[in-house]
């Protein structure tokens, strides 16, 4: 079997939809494109991106390119979101009478609620 050049695949496959109503256009190579799905992320880098318009719908079809996963965990967005102040790792330290390190867990852990994090410290502690 022959193998079909992308181009020639493209304008084929344009031809073709343009016959069943289909409006099809080629947006060009993008730099990267970012896919966000619960747990994961796939980056695609240097994908042709095609547009098509079909009824009020738009679709975004994304053609080749080297893709990476990476697996996203919910203890590194909570990280990433938060980082708390040495000030308020003093406080819960003093108050849960537990190390600045273990004050600045249990604070990561609760997206910065010095309350919940006194709480969880003292409830462990018990």
């Amino acid at each position: 079997m022959k193998k079909i050049p992308a181009r020639q695949l493209r304008r084929m496959q344009s031809r073709m939809l343009e016959s069943l109503g289909l409006n099809l256009k080629e947006l060009g190579v993008a730099e990267e494109v970012i896919i966000r799905l619960q747990g994961r992320e796939l980056r695609i880098k240097s994908p042709s991106v095609m547009f098509m318009k079909l009824e009020n719908e738009g679709i975004y079809q994304i053609i080749g390119g080297e893709v990476e996963e990476s697996v996203s965990s919910i203890e590194e967005k909570v990280e990433q979101a938060y980082t708390p102040s040495d000030e308020d790792v003093m406080i819960v330290a003093m108050q849960a009478g537990v190390s600045e390190e273990e004050a600045k867990n249990a604070l990561v852990e609760t997206a910065g609620d010095l309350a919940k994090a006194i709480l969880l410290l003292k409830s462990r502690k018990s």
